[in-house]
């Protein structure tokens, strides 16, 4: 087997028993601490923002499918703030841009009032497929926006050009609105329209830090320390780079790959 392949296989194995070890570790119920993310905190204090003014919020899973997994990531966040609102008997509002998100959507948000004790909160007719043309789907969700006077928006996956079209109308009608997404050109708009902008693999962050699910957290955790394990073994093979250079090696010696696959 050649060296390069020896090298990408090493870092698997480190990557993968980091992740697996943090994983058991979170089930034996040792404490795994996870960084706080102000952008999530404000979730609870929205809602009871939009409870004390009598409003519904919005919440939208963003414009990806299901072959993405910043929708994954924002349909677990959605769990989540169902599972609050339905607490305070909030109506939540999510519209939804692709059909094969539809049916997903509509079980998501029924199995988290039913959760909370509170499957009556549940209409079908708050979970609304749209479109899948970005100018029809950020016309009909921000007509909604203006019609309900929400209290709250809530972004989380993956968007395009109607992110700015969004975040202004909640801005405009006074909406506390809070953004998530990994789609880093429309990030600059969340964070000039919005209260809170959480950036890139925050988001993906996101469900392990609300849900506190034990494998989510371990698996979040060694993916944490497989970075750490990488990095360093990048930094050594930076120095023996120099190194070998100040020797006089040939300019063609990969130092990282003789390292580990020697």
């Amino acid at each position: 087997m050649e060296h390069a392949t020896w090298t990408g296989a090493i870092l698997l194995l480190l990557l993968g028993g980091a992740i697996l070890r943090r994983i058991l570790c979170a089930r034996r119920g040792d404490s795994i601490f996870v960084r706080r993310i102000a952008g999530l905190d404000e979730l609870d204090d929205a809602l009871g923002r939009a409870t004390e003014m009598g409003r519904p919020i919005v919440f939208s899973p963003g414009f990806g499918d299901l072959g993405q997994m910043s929708t994954y990531a924002g349909l677990a966040c959605l769990e989540y703030a169902v599972r609050r609102a339905a607490r305070f008997g909030i109506r939540v509002i999510v519209p939804v841009a692709g059909a094969t998100m539809f049916p997903v959507t509509q079980d998501i948000v029924r199995d988290a009032y039913t959760a909370e004790g509170r499957p009556e909160l549940y209409s079908p007719t708050n979970v609304l497929y749209l479109s899948g043309d970005q100018n029809a789907f950020a016309a009909a969700v921000t007509g909604i926006m203006e019609r309900e006077r929400i209290g709250a928006a809530f972004y989380f996956g993956s968007y395009g050009f109607e992110s700015l079209l969004l975040a202004e109308t909640g801005q405009r009608i006074g909406a506390i609105q809070v953004a998530a997404t990994d789609s880093f050109f429309q990030v600059p708009f969340f964070i000039a329209a919005c209260d809170y902008t959480i950036i890139g693999e925050e988001l993906y962050a996101a469900s392990a830090y609300l849900s506190r699910e034990p494998t989510m957290l371990g698996s979040l955790s060694g993916q944490d320390y497989g970075k750490v394990v990488v990095g360093s073994l990048l930094i050594v093979g930076v120095l023996t780079a120099l190194a070998h250079a100040l020797l006089g090696q040939p300019a063609g010696f990969n130092p990282l790959i003789g390292l580990l696959g020697r």
